[in-house]
């Protein structure tokens, strides 16, 4: 069975290092609180806000040694009003039953979603 997880989080600023260390620590979030390795993993797929531009999320995970899952990354669309330096992630993986999902918002993502 395939599922899917979604997450967020806000930048403190659009600096290389916080962009690595925030998509590290949503990562690190989402793999504990859903109890998901690696190897369940069947792709990542990231979209950040327009005003990231100094990291692409995806190196970050690379760097945490996630080598053989596919990633890919896009730009959010601009809408008026929305939240600025915000990274995105939905990771979908593998379960051989159905598993409650704990979606992940942190940092002032949280605003994203209510629930």
């Amino acid at each position: 069975m395939v599922q899917a997880v979604r997450g967020a989080i806000c930048v403190e600023m659009d600096d290389s290092e916080h962009i690595k260390r925030a998509v590290k620590k949503l990562l690190s979030a989402i793999m504990d609180n859903n109890e998901l390795i690696e190897d369940r993993l069947i792709s990542v797929f990231f979209s950040q806000t327009n005003d990231i531009t100094e990291a692409n999320p995806a190196s970050a995970l690379r760097e945490m040694g996630f080598n053989d899952v596919p990633l890919f990354c896009t730009q959010e669309p601009e809408y008026k009003g929305s939240l600025g330096r915000v990274i995105r992630v939905m990771l979908t993986f593998n379960t051989e039953k159905k598993q409650a999902i704990i979606p992940v918002y942190l940092d002032g993502a949280e605003k994203l979603r209510t629930d």
